[in-house]
């Protein structure tokens, strides 16, 4: 504390600090603030003193300033007498004595400003003698004690004989006198005064026999408590409260009881503050530690109690157990002591002191108190009494009488209460002290509970000012802590009273649910803490639970369900949080559990669904399985008896749906699992990937229909829950959000959500999402009135653009809402006018469809790049997204069936004996109405379907603007339409091939059928491998529809030339845009049409091939249900079937331990492909490979070679088709492709051809001569391969009895391995010079076998040799469109080819075939062969381009010559073909026959003819082979680079050299002999070497 006193005022005493002192001391005394100038002057005239005793100062100065400064207070010389008091005490311990003389000169100074008696009051005794105020201290000292005993310690003693009793017997006839009359306690007090003076009588005795009196008569409140208030007056004011502890004492031994009376006048004289309760609670027993010891104990014990009903006790310990409990039991009957603090609590509660009660209440352990019966009751009592104004206001039902309460007598009780406000303050805090314990007075807790809904009422009526609003939001507060903690607390301590259950609801569904689910909550997980009792009753709970739910079964479900009820009234949130551990430990409780719901109350189903949500949330469960690819068990029982709970009773459902939501919003998709069920349960509406066709069918009618034929379970009256989903849903405004968040989620799923979870949880997570999204969506479709759709679901821009919706999601939720428009516009068009006609009404429809979709039309245009529209149209997009199959077709099928189902049942209506007559009837009916919406709803959609049909006729012209090329349009539909929608939804897969057929024919412009099938069925792998598990299941089905049509259009000429003949989508010459007829020619005829048939059935095969092999678990799964799904029209052809038989065998034999999901689905699929078998047919049935007749007219015979016998615009076609392929797949496969047509084209120049008709008769008569020499060298070349080759040859001849009995994937990674090693390793010089050798005695062969058919050319064919020029143009546009073509040309030789593998026949079959062939030399049969050879040039062009690329860029001289030949060759093709197109047609026909399946003398003659030079490259065809293609590629690449350039010299020589003369091409003809049997015998070599290497590759 800073000095008041600076040393320059001592220093300066005399000169200025006098005064300065004098004026601090004045204004420290004119401060207002009394206790701060007290303080200050106490400590300023210390500082004082103190210089003095320090000798800085004279006494003498200090007495004279001392003495003008006494005048400012009037306690001056108390404070100086304080100061020298301390100075007194400080002075006597310090040992300088100066000091000490010092402080007794100022003492003795200042005597005449303090008097004796104060110093004498404060200094101590040695002091004072010395100052000379007492004589001796010692004698000063014993006077005190002295006087000291006598006031404290001596007792007045009244000598008893003194009193007389006769002055006793008069007082209590003085107060026990009737007091009814004007007697008033101011007369009776002047008797008692006298009765004690007259006979001497002890005051306190007198006051003890009032007190006695006033016991015996309590109703005297009014004459008593005044009158011991004016006895008071006369005694000390202790005496009063000494009396009372004395009595209480009395009482205190451990037999006494305390009489209630004297409680009741204790708790009188408190109330009227006649005592203090501090000093009357130190008298009673027993002590507050005693108390606090008490209830920890109850805690422990409660505990203890706890801890025995969870522990399981073995048999033999439970009777021990039990007489220890009775022992115990015993000793506690022994009666507790009593607590003298809790009657007078109870006393004053009765008289309604509630002040004083709350003082006691406070000083115990909370809840002590009332947790004794009659102190609650009490309490209650008196809250009862507060409330009763305001209840009889507001609380009281209609109609019920309800007894009065009357209040209490005394005016000091606490104020009843008239308004909320009031209640508030007066009685919620009685109702905290009472906690759990208002369990002991339910009607209490109804009125508090009414009183509360009363509130709630109130609080909800808006309408109130703003100062208003803030007392009621605290009341609202204060009512959610009584809640809180006095009312469910107290439910839970009462016996099953299923009314307060009901009272309570009441309440609670005034609150939002958030409070609610707070609520319930803090009861379950908190409040069963905070109290011994609640501890041991939650304890209870659990241990009846387990009783039940152990005895729980189907057959005992409703004994079982009042048990359940019964306990549920209580403690809900106990029992059903031990129900559900049990439902998700064992699911098959599930039935029996909802079963047996169905005695609760409403507040306990609201507390069920707390409960689930908080089981569903229970952040300590996982939710997936260890191996952390499915879906946790206990969250799939959770999301079924979510489903079932809340379908069957009438629990709110908007928690639920909140949650999932705001699980969504947190990116989890887990808990879609129960939206899901919730909605199938409640909704009827079921997402399964396994419906059958029938049922998919019938999902394509109407409502009815719908839920008839369309789901498994028959789910009825679903009407009312549905209702109630759908309120939950827009009353909390979630339909819209749950279905953005979870079209969202899909992508979330992957990329967000999927980060390390297993592919497979991915794939499921991805799936639940998106199948639950196409379920609420349907649901909220189907439910929604048009309004609430329309006003809830943004426009299709917004969606994508602003809440970035998936493009099929966001067109999926405002399907519904174009057809309600469209039909509501519609129906109002039809009521303006009154037209019937049909042709009106279609009119009508079409114009509501324009002024419906023109909007949406605009709108689309934003969802895609501007260059998407130069080739499909904003409508044909909006139309195709916008329509479903309920606007395609009419499924009079599935109508039908559930009209005769209906019929059959009926019957068996009739049939039944046993039925009462008034069930039959109602059965009946129900039957004949459910028959009759059948019928109208067919009707209906048959009406709508065609005018369906009308508008699209209309619209299909601009649908498709073409404007780069038709290719481009089809892949823009299937990239943005199909793709997409296919695998939405089963029935939107099924929608999609209808469209497709649809678009087909309504002859729809610029739509090529053929490119758009043909992309479909060519590239499935890329497809098939992105897809998940149900998006599989999906794509099957799509994939099954399409080749459902191929198939009809297959199966009969007469068919397809009904629905295709003459249909732009089969023209075979694609031009760039529009639509001129086309001339019969350039259609694809029925023949055709089969071989390409049959290429998308080999395209199926190498696909399912390559995703089997890949050993990829995704690949492999989806393929497999991808061909589940289409095995009714695939594989039809006998050797596909076998392929893929043993490629699935393979996959059983690989997965069976591994992998053991997959093993089940490649098992299923075996055994239902087997089944298939006897359906499948051999190739040549599929489409036909026999040679024409030999009657054929020459004339029309001579095929250019190239040509295949297949028209030029189906060649150019067949391009197209496979550009398709290649497009899709990748742009990096295009640009490879695009490299590599030069190398191809080298490739086809340096292939045998063998049928050109160029050379002389010299050359041929040379050839002749030739032959005899080499074909010894032949011989011996042949025998040479099989000394090489033993590991081949023998493989070989097998192969050539029985094609089909080896496997093939042998057979191609042979081959496959043995070129790719040929290929990566160098060549050394000597094994070139070997392989020329060997190349030129295989080519040598050849051409001897082909001497009679060049003998046999017509001349005909001679004389169109000599128009050069105009073959040359042709040529040149061939190359010109070949050239721009690109990288398409690269799958032409294959496009139509058949992968059945050709075998190599031994040396002396071939020599018997070429002696037959020899005899043969007609016109027809030179051409067959020709054909043959044209065909394998084209096929040798795909498979040769590997092992020639080397070869090219050594020798550029030959290859220069070969181009030559080429294009002599081609100009002789081109001009061919067009004159006989028809011919050529059935020819090809003949060809692609004759080259896949070798059989009788075709097969002689083509292997004569150079196939087997090409049968190892064939194989390569085979589907075995696909794994590989990737590599093939990459191969082609680097030899691309080698020959590209040399490529531009090549081709200016091949002009040059292209008039040479016949011997030039003799010559060739030769050295192409030559070669091929080089190539032969290196790719034997090669495999000789390799083969090992091969195996360890694999």
């Amino acid at each position: 504390m800073a000095a008041l006193l600076p040393g320059e005022w001592i220093k300066n005493w005399e000169k200025g600090g006098k005064s300065e002192f004098v004026q601090l001391c004045r204004a420290l005394s004119e401060n207002k603030n009394h206790d701060v100038g007290f303080r200050d002057i106490q400590q300023a005239l210390y500082e004082l003193a103190y210089h003095v005793v320090r000798g800085n100062l004279k006494h003498d100065q200090a007495s004279n300033v001392l003495g003008d400064v006494i005048e400012f207070r009037e306690d001056m010389p108390s404070i100086l007498a304080d100061v020298f008091c301390i100075l007194d005490i400080e002075t006597s311990c310090l040992e300088e004595k100066n000091k000490r003389d010092h402080f007794t000169q100022l003492v003795l100074a200042c005597l005449y400003l303090v008097s004796d008696t104060v110093l004498k009051e404060r200094l101590d005794p040695e002091t004072l003698e010395s100052l000379g105020l007492i004589k001796q201290s010692q004698q000063f000292n014993q006077k005190s004690v002295k006087i000291k005993t006598k006031l404290f310690y001596k007792q007045q003693k009244f000598n008893l004989l003194r009193e007389e009793n006769e002055g006793y017997a008069k007082l209590i006839a003085e107060l026990g006198q009737d007091l009814s009359g004007n007697i008033t306690s101011d007369l009776i007090l002047e008797n008692i005064k006298s009765l004690i003076g007259c006979f001497n009588l002890d005051p306190n005795r007198v006051l003890d026999i009032i007190l006695e009196v006033y016991e015996c008569r309590p109703e005297y409140d009014d004459f008593f408590v005044p009158l011991i208030e004016s006895y008071m007056y006369m005694c000390e004011p202790q005496t009063l409260c000494h009396i009372l502890g004395f009595k209480f004492k009395f009482y205190q031994d451990p037999s006494g009881e305390t009489p209630s009376s004297l409680y009741r006048v204790a708790a009188v004289l408190l109330q009227h503050n006649l005592i203090d309760l501090e000093d009357l609670y130190v008298h009673l027993l027993p002590g507050d530690n005693a108390i606090i010891e008490e209830h920890k104990r109850e805690i422990v014990e409660a505990k203890q109690i706890v801890r025995k009903l969870t522990m399981v006790v073995l048999s033999s310990e439970k009777t021990e157990e039990k007489e220890k409990e009775k022992e115990k039991e015993e000793e506690k009957t022994e009666k507790p002591p009593d607590n003298q603090k809790l009657g007078l609590l109870e006393a004053l509660l009765k008289i309604g002191d509630w002040h004083h009660s709350q003082s006691i209440m406070d000083q115990m352990p909370p809840f002590y108190a009332t947790s004794h019966k009659p102190i609650a009751i009490a309490l209650c009592q008196l809250v009862h009494v507060t409330v009763e104004p305001l209840y009889r206001r507001v609380g009281v039902p209609k109609g019920a009488k309800g007894s009065p309460i009357s209040s209490l007598p005394n005016k000091r009780a606490p104020k009843q209460a008239e308004s909320f406000e009031e209640l508030r303050k007066e009685v919620f805090n009685m109702l905290c002290y009472l906690g759990p314990h208002l369990s002991h007075d339910p009607i209490l807790f109804a009125k508090v509970v009414r009183l509360g809904k009363a509130f709630m009422k109130e609080f909800q009526s808006d309408g109130s000012k703003q100062e208003d609003k803030e007392k009621m939001e605290t009341l609202f507060s204060c009512l959610l802590s009584i809640t809180d903690q006095v009312l469910l607390p107290s439910l839970s301590l009462m016996d099953c009273n299923a009314c307060m259950s009901e009272e309570l609801w009441g309440m609670f569904k005034t609150f939002p649910y958030q409070y609610r689910y707070r609520l319930y909550g803090q009861w379950k997980n908190e409040t069963y803490n905070s109290h011994p009792l609640l501890v041991k009753v939650k304890a209870q709970t659990i241990d009846r639970a387990k009783y039940i739910m152990k005895r729980l079964t189907k057959e005992n479900v409703k004994p079982s369900g009042r048990q359940i009820g019964k306990l549920s009234h209580s403690n809900p949130t106990i029992l059903f949080d031990y129900i559900l551990s049990q439902i998700q430990k064992y699911d098959n409780l599930i039935t029996p559990v909802v079963d047996s719901l169905k005695y609760l109350t409403s507040l306990n189903y609201d507390v069920l669904a707390y409960c689930i949500i908080e089981a569903l949330a229970n952040p300590e469960k996982e939710r997936m399985k260890h191996d952390d690819t499915t879906i946790s068990s206990w969250l799939q029982s959770l999301a079924s008896f979510c489903g079932a709970v809340f379908r069957k009773y009438p629990i709110e459902l908007a928690g639920l749906l909140q949650y999932v939501a705001n699980q969504l919003k947190a990116g989890k998709s887990f808990d879609l699992l129960i939206l899901k069920e919730v909605v199938q349960k409640m909704a009827g509406i079921e997402i399964t990937e396994e419906m059958t066709m029938e049922q998919l069918e019938a999902m394509t009618g109407g409502e009815q229909l719908k839920a008839e034929g369309g789901y498994f379970g028959q789910i009825r009256n679903t009407k009312k829950s549905s209702q109630r989903l759908k309120d939950a849903l827009l009353d909390h405004d979630l339909a819209l959000p749950l279905c953005l968040l979870m079209a969202q989620q899909r992508n979330g799923v992957i990329f967000q959500e999927g980060g390390e979870k297993h592919l497979k949880l991915v794939g499921k997570l991805y799936d639940q999402c998106h199948d639950t999204l196409v379920q609420f969506g349907g649901f909220l479709a189907s439910n929604l009135s048009t309004e609430d759709y329309i006003k809830r679901v943004p426009s299709i821009d917004v969606l994508c653009n602003e809440f970035h919706t998936p493009h099929d999601a966001a067109f999926f939720l405002s399907r519904p809402m174009y057809a309600h428009h469209i039909s509501s516009k519609y129906d109002e068009l039809k009521k303006a006018e009154k037209g019937n006609k049909q042709q009106h009404k279609v009119h009508k429809y079409i114009t509501s469809c324009e002024l419906v979709m023109a909007p949406v039309h605009e709108a689309v245009i934003s969802l895609h790049l501007p260059k998407v529209w130069d080739d499909i149209s904003p409508q044909f997009y909006a139309t195709f997204w916008s329509l479903t199959m309920y606007d395609l077709a009419v499924p009079h099928s599935s109508y039908d069936r559930e009209v005769n189902k209906l019929k059959v049942q009926m019957k068996a209506i009739d049939d039944n004996q046993e039925m009462p007559p008034n069930k039959k009837k109602k059965e009946k009916e129900r039957c004949t109405a459910l028959q009759d919406k059948l019928l109208e709803e067919e009707k209906k959609q048959l009406e709508h379907v065609q005018r369906v049909l009308q508008r699209l006729k209309l619209e299909k012209d601009n649908w498709l603007l073409a404007k780069s090329t038709k290719n481009e349009t089809i892949t823009k539909f299937l990239q943005l339409c199909i793709f997409p929608r296919c695998i939405f939804s089963a029935i939107d897969a099924v929608y999609c091939a209808h469209f497709v057929e649809l678009v087909h024919q309504q002859k729809t412009p610029n739509f090529s059928t053929l490119l758009c099938y043909d992309r479909v069925f060519s590239d499935i792998i890329y497809t098939v491998a992105s897809c998940t598990e149900n998006e599989a299941s999906r794509y099957g089905r799509f994939l099954c529809c399409m080749l459902e049509t191929v198939t009809r259009w297959h199966s009969d000429r007469v068919i397809y030339e009904k629905e295709c003949g003459n249909y732009p989508g089969f023209l075979t010459i694609l031009r760039a845009t529009g639509f001129d007829g086309g001339n019969k020619a350039d259609q694809l005829d029925y023949e055709n049409f089969r071989h390409v048939v049959h290429k998308w059935h080999y395209k199926l095969t190498k696909a399912s091939v390559h995703c089997l092999e890949t050993g990829e678990y995704t690949h492999i799964r989806n393929i497999l249900i991808v061909l589940t799904k289409i095995l009714p029209w695939y594989p039809k052809v006998l050797n596909l079937g076998q392929a893929l038989e043993r490629r699935v065998h393979k996959i059983c034999q690989e997965e069976k331990e591994k992998r053991p999901d997959l093993y089940a689905l490649a098992m299923g699929y075996s055994g239902q492909l087997k089944s298939r078998k006897p359906f499948m047919i051999p190739e040549n049935e599929f489409h036909h490979k026999d040679p024409p007749a030999r009657n054929a007219v020459p004339a029309t015979v001579q095929n250019g070679p190239g040509g295949a016998g297949m028209p030029t615009s189906l060649t150019i076609n067949t391009v197209r088709l496979e550009e398709g392929t290649t497009e899709e797949t990748a742009d990096k496969l295009k640009e490879k492709s695009q490299g590599v047509v030069k190398v191809i084209n080298k490739t086809v120049n340096a292939t045998p051809k063998v049928t050109t008709s160029n050379g002389n008769s010299a050359s041929n008569s040379k050839i002749i001569k030739e032959k005899d020499d080499k074909e010894k060298s032949g011989k011996e070349k042949d025998k040479e391969k099989k000394d090489k080759t033993p590991a081949v040859t023998p493989e070989m001849k097998a192969l050539g009895k029985d094609g089909k009995d080896k496997p093939k994937e042998e057979r191609a990674n042979k081959d496959e391995k043995a070129r790719e090693i040929k290929e990566k390793t160098p060549k050394s010089d000597k094994e070139k010079e070997k392989v020329k050798k060997e190349e030129k005695a295989s080519k040598e062969e050849k051409s001897k076998t082909v001497v009679t058919i060049i003998e046999s050319k017509s001349t005909a064919e001679k004389e169109r040799e000599k128009e050069p020029s105009r073959e040359r143009d042709l040529a040149k546009e061939m190359k010109s469109k070949e050239n721009a073509k690109g990288g398409e040309k690269v799958p032409v030789a294959g496009s139509l080819k058949s992968p059945v593998p050709r075998s190599e026949t031994s040396e002396s079959e071939r020599e018997q075939k070429r002696r037959k062939v020899d005899t043969h030399s007609s016109p027809s049969h030179s051409s067959t062969v020709k054909d043959n050879l044209n065909e394998l040039k084209d096929s040798s062009a795909k498979h040769y381009v590997n092992h020639t690329t080397p070869t090219l860029s050594k020798s550029k001289e030959r290859e220069v010559e070969k181009k030559d030949l080429d294009k002599s060759r081609e100009r002789s093709r081109e001009r061919e073909k067009k004159d006989e197109k028809d011919r050529k047609d059935r020819k090809r026909d003949h060809s692609n026959s004759d080259r896949e399946v070798p059989q009788d003398s075709t097969k002689r003659r083509k292997e004569e003819n150079g196939t087997t030079g090409s049968s190892k490259h064939s194989k390569s065809e085979s589907p075995s082979d696909s794994p590989r293609l990737n590599e093939k590629e990459k191969e082609k690449n680097k030899s691309k680079s080698s020959g590209k350039e040399k490529g531009d010299s090549i081709k200016a020589e091949k002009m040059e050299k292209s008039s040479s003369g016949s011997k030039k091409e003799s010559r060739h003809d030769k050295e192409k002999a030559e070669k091929k049997e080089k190539r032969d015998s290196t790719g034997g070599k090669e495999e000789k070497k390799h083969h090992k290497s091969s195996d360890k590759h694999r």
